[in-house]
Parts: structure tokens; C-alpha cells; sequence
């Protein structure tokens, strides 16, 4: 395999049920709001459980509460919660970090992601940042996944094409948001349209030293 002139120059990874099991840091999170808010998640509500595990926190909370006064009030109190406090209830996803050893040298990491402001400090957290060369979170972008926004600034960022890209995702927000960039999308444990589906981060490495010597 020549590793040095690989078909693909990007692998953009998602990062809530990719990177990290989140269920319980972003129950915790909005079960708070809701609480505050006089409402109740319920965790046999598979919609609920949807919308807050794959949108962006303002789309979340424009999904529970379309008046403006509501939304405002729990936007006002999102602001309190610090959720480095739910980081321990995060969990990483198995031989994620030996897949980005592997990957490191060969090909630019980056993350595309519908977190805002919590993401740096989580790649902090996790002694992740020096992975990645660009972080693009729905904050940076004009609009977040599944609009193609924020992965065509991921590609314009490097200078590719999208073909020269893979976006790894869990959801069909990742999915749509790929489709629409024309970004060739590798599901993580979730079968849909995809270039592939993995079950395991290191079944990624196949997909791109296969590339290299194509």
C-alpha cells in the first residue's frame, strides 16, 4: 500500500454517538431544561429521544418550545448549566483513539459536528484536540446538519473535493447532511444509504488504505 498518496485527504467524524456514547450526558442536559421548564423526558418517547440526541441545541429547544417567551426562558437557562459537569457521564467509543493513531499521519482528521460551545473543551477533556485540524461545530456554521453548510466549510477549510472526503455519522441527520454535500458517508453502527457501515472504528482503516494504492 502507498500511504503517501491516498485517494481520500479527509475523514470528518461526528461526534455524539460516534466519538463518544452520549446518552446519558444529553439526557442529563435536557432533562434538566425540561424539569426547569415544568415538562418531563421521557425516556420510552423514541422521538424525543431522536430529536435531542442528533440536533442542534436550538433546534432542540425550538422542537419542545415553538413560543418565543418559552424558548427564550430556556435558552436563558441552558446558559447555566455547565456541562463539563456531565462530561463524566461520557463515554468514548472503543478503539476510537488507535484509529486516529493510525490515521494521523496519513490523512487530515477533522470534526463536524451539531454541539456548539461544549465541543472544545470536551476534545480538551479527552486529550483529543491535537487530532484534529479543524472543528467545525453548528455555532461556526450558518446553518447546522442536515443542511450541507457546515460540511462544504469543512471542505472548502482543505481545499477538496467532496469525494476526497468521508464523514463518518451515526444518524440521519449525518446522512442527509453528507447527501447533500456529496460527501461519501460511512454509518457507525446504524444501517442506512451509506458508502459503508461500520461496526467497529478501526473498520474504517480498510476503506482508506484501500484508497491509496487505487
Amino acid at each position: 500500500m502507498n500511504k503517501s498518496t491516498p485517494g481520500y485527504k479527509v475523514v470528518i467524524y461526528d461526534c455524539d454517538g460516534v466519538m463518544f456514547n452520549s446518552l446519558e450526558a444529553n439526557f442529563s442536559f435536557y432533562d434538566a431544561v425540561l424539569v426547569h421548564m415544568g415538562l418531563t423526558l421521557d425516556r420510552a418517547d423514541d422521538e424525543m429521544m431522536r430529536v435531542i440526541h442528533t440536533y442542534a441545541n436550538r433546534e432542540v429547544l425550538t422542537h419542545f418550545f415553538p413560543d418565543k417567551a418559552r424558548f427564550d426562558e430556556a435558552v436563558r437557562f441552558t446558559a447555566t448549566i455547565d456541562y463539563r459537569a456531565l462530561f463524566p457521564l461520557l463515554r468514548m467509543e472503543s478503539g476510537y483513539i488507535e484509529t486516529l493513531e493510525q490515521l494521523k499521519d496519513s490523512v487530515e482528521l477533522a470534526v463536524c459536528t451539531n454541539r456548539s460551545s461544549s465541543m472544545d473543551a470536551l476534545l480538551e477533556a479527552f486529550d483529543l484536540s491535537g487530532y484534529f485540524s479543524l472543528v467545525m461545530t453548528a455555532s461556526r456554521a450558518s446553518f447546522p446538519k442536515p443542511h450541507p453548510d457546515p460540511l462544504n466549510r469543512v471542505l472548502a477549510y482543505y481545499g477538496i473535493e467532496p469525494q476526497e472526503a468521508l464523514f463518518v455519522g451515526d444518524s440521519a441527520v449525518d446522512q442527509q447532511a453528507a447527501a447533500a454535500a456529496n460527501v461519501p458517508f460511512v454509518a457507525y453502527r446504524s444501517v442506512m444509504s451509506s458508502l459503508a457501515v461500520i461496526q467497529k472504528h478501526e473498520d474504517i482503516l480498510p476503506l482508506i488504505y484501500k484508497s491509496f494504492s487505487e
